[in-house]
């Protein structure tokens, strides 16, 4: 990271927990913002003219290891048979082609403006690239296993993962029990109690609560199919997971699909949406803001490429606006930025332009127009991410 000084400015500045700034001027040094200014405070290094410049975005939910899915498996209302997909390509993928796969999407992924991740690594191989990598990270090791064999070799599994992957400045480890439908309880159980940051797949499908609840639809068929199926382990309801792991903290809920709105949700847990997936699959409509008005955290993710076209949480914040004409824009910001980024555990370090905090952001080009609320310049446009920085390097173009 540069030593020197450098200041910024651009049409606005936009820090995601104040107000935004007309014509500001970021300081950078060392890495780390040292001043948010007003215009005409000081004579600005980089003038980045028509532009907002913004905190570098945070996907909560992803899974970089299914990069080279695209466009294979598209969304059907059979989520079992999307599943069955998703397994079969997993299960012919060898470790150095999942290693492209995650080195393809950290590419991705910078060039769409995200420096924090939350990634789920089905064998926890991400973690080599993604410790490399030129962003923040918290790599969710995948545990999976229903029956009480597949559990213990599961969790025995993830211990000697974690004993390999002692955290980086950048880079954390998490546990990921995939969901209630294919982690047993003790499994669940097991990971909550770790300390460690935990991500679980919960209420995605209307098809998850019916076996949960009733024992019975799709999931049945599919988990004999596998070998996996074991009644005994099952999780009795979405809200029985819920207080399981009450104590975890952070603790992410992703997709949440199904929720109820009065869903017993700690203040020490987040629910990630990801937007296009969600719509994808026909879902009704998700309760994110009836969670939001009861002060529940709410974060944004892409999912996969396995069932999205690209990693990019610009376009899910745009997709998300134009959903919700009347969603205010500072909320989509700080879903997008902020919310993510105290969902991972990383807020002291970004998610917001504060001072002190490191100096990741993006700069997305803008139109010469006026707006009641500055924030639709940004989310109305279609212009893509034009630079992405990190630690106060430009990253994306490459740095001249």
């Amino acid at each position: 990271m540069a030593d020197a000084a450098v200041t910024l400015t651009a049409s606005w500045i936009f820090p995601a927990n104040r107000p935004p700034i007309k014509s500001g001027l970021l300081v950078i040094e060392r890495g780390r913002i040292v001043a948010l200014e007003a215009r005409g405070t000081r004579i600005a290094d980089h003038d980045l003219g028509d532009a907002a410049i913004l905190p570098g975005f945070v996907n909560a939910h992803t899974h970089l290891d299914l990069t080279g899915m695209r466009g294979l498996a598209p969304p059907t209302a059979d989520f079992t048979g999307w599943l069955r997909q998703v397994i079969a390509y997993r299960r012919q993928r060898s470790s150095a082609e999942v290693a492209n796969d995650v080195r393809a999407g950290i590419v991705e992924s910078l060039r769409a403006g995200t420096t924090l991740l939350g990634d789920i690594s089905g064998d926890g191989l991400s973690w080599i690239e993604l410790a490399e990598a030129p962003m923040r990270t918290v790599v969710f090791r995948e545990l999976i296993g229903l029956t009480k064999e597949r559990a213990e070799l599961g969790w025995q599994s993830a211990q000697e993962w974690l004993g390999s992957c002692a955290p980086t400045p950048t880079c954390r480890p998490g546990l990921s029990p995939h969901a209630p439908y294919s982690a047993r309880v003790s499994l669940i159980k097991a990971a909550a109690g770790t300390g460690l940051p935990l991500a679980i797949h919960l209420a995605e499908s209307a098809a998850e609560r019916e076996l949960l609840i009733d024992q019975r639809g799709p999931f049945v068929e599919f988990l004999q199919e596998l070998g996996a199926w074991d009644p005994l382990g099952l999780a009795k309801s979405p809200e029985h997971v819920l207080r399981l792991t009450a104590g975890s903290m952070p603790v992410l809920f992703v997709h949440g699909n199904f929720l109820a709105a009065t869903a017993p949700i700690s203040a020490h847990a987040s629910v990630i949406y990801c937007p296009r997936t969600h719509d994808a699959f026909g879902h009704p409509p998700h309760p994110f803001r009836e969670l939001m008005a009861r002060g529940v955290r709410v974060a944004l993710g892409t999912d996969s490429l396995a069932s999205n076209p690209d990693l990019s949480i610009l376009t899910e914040a745009r997709f998300l606006r134009a959903l919700h004409p009347d969603l205010d824009g500072a909320t989509v910001l700080k879903m997008a930025t902020l919310s993510g980024a105290e969902a991972l555990g990383w807020a002291d370090e970004c998610g917001s332009l504060d001072v002190g905090k490191s100096a990741d952001i993006v700069v997305v080009p803008l139109d010469k127009r006026s707006a009641n609320d500055p924030h639709d310049l940004w989310l109305e446009s279609d212009a893509d991410v034009s630079e992405t920085w990190f630690r106060g390097e430009r990253l994306v173009p490459a740095a001249e």
